[in-house]
């Protein structure tokens, strides 16, 4: 009987040191064969995954032994909420453990578009010496706008205060009254987009979120804005966004999520040639120290679910 299958990349040493009284399976390679996974799931009781695991009808049928669904990360839109509710399965999400890693992400990517220079490497070796291609901008001074105003998008405030930046936020959800909007410029989306140098996407993805930045919203920003998603990938219309950096209206964009990941060779094409996109792969959330943290708070979580704590 195997108590708790992973199905994804995890720190082993939590593993070990959380779940050793427990028969576990641990195979990060499960994710890219879901019917080995399925025949997996028969006996056991608690499932960790990160986001690339579907869990969904048919995954939670194949799993009549589930109690516990640990998530490695934030994101729940890969899990059937109301199917785990409805069965009495708890699900724990890594909340906070991987907020440093996406905010210094979020600042990186944005001092590196402004400086323009980070793809320079191989024309200086080949021995052109572009420096008036590229003079690029500093980050003090600029503004940041954050479309969404949680946890991560907060510490990623505090971090672009630290280094002279204005800093304006959207959200709806969070009261005009409270305190973390202390030092922060409070916006309507369409102002936020029109004023902001950098903006960075901190929203979940919901059928309303889902293209809440679309060639309109694209259109309004300002000319030599950048992008920056580390949040989903639905959020954003990837065709529109293209279209965008190609035309050199918008100064570039730092992409770390994707409609449909892992990226298909099909779907990079369109990626293709593009100086000012830089594409990394889900891994803005993913540090060593974050994946011990990550992996800590769900060995844990589901230690003590399955322990009847």
């Amino acid at each position: 009987m195997t108590d708790i299958v992973i199905a994804e990349f995890m720190d082993e040493q939590a593993v070990q040191e959380h779940l050793g009284g427990y028969e576990v399976l641990y195979d990060p390679k499960l994710v890219d064969d879901p019917q080995r996974l399925i025949g997996a799931l028969s006996d056991c009781r608690a499932l960790i995954v990160r986001n690339r695991t579907q869990v969904r009808a048919a995954l939670l049928e194949a799993a009549p032994q589930l109690q516990v669904v640990g998530r490695l990360g934030v994101g729940l839109d890969n899990i059937d909420m109301p199917a785990c509710a409805a069965r009495g399965i708890r699900v724990f999400p890594a909340t906070g453990a991987n907020d440093l890693a996406v905010a210094e992400y979020v600042i990186c990517a944005g001092m590196i578009l402004l400086r323009r220079a980070w793809f320079a490497s191989d024309r200086v070796a080949g021995g052109a010496w572009p420096r008036m291609d590229l003079i690029g901008h500093e980050l003090s001074g600029k503004r940041l706008g954050l479309i969404g105003f949680g946890a991560i998008a907060r510490l990623t405030a505090a971090k672009a205060l630290a280094l002279g930046m204005q800093v304006a936020a959207h959200d709806p959800f969070v009261a005009a009254t409270d305190s973390a909007w202390r030092g922060i410029e409070r916006m309507e989306l369409p102002e936020l987009l029109a004023c902001s140098d950098i903006v960075s996407l901190h929203t979940p993805l919901t059928p309303k979120t889902r293209h809440l930045i679309d060639a309109a919203a694209l259109a309004q920003m300002k000319a030599g804005a950048i992008v920056v998603n580390a949040a989903r990938g639905g959020v954003l219309d990837e065709a529109a966004l293209i279209q965008e950096l190609r035309s050199g209206r918008l100064g570039g964009a730092a992409i770390d999520v994707f409609e449909a990941e892992p990226l298909s060779a099909a779907a990079g094409a369109a990626w293709q040639d593009l100086p000012n996109a830089i594409l990394t792969p889900h891994i803005a959330g993913v540090t060593v120290e974050s994946n011990v943290r990550v992996s800590e708070v769900i060995a844990s979580s589901v230690r003590d679910a399955l322990s009847g704590k």
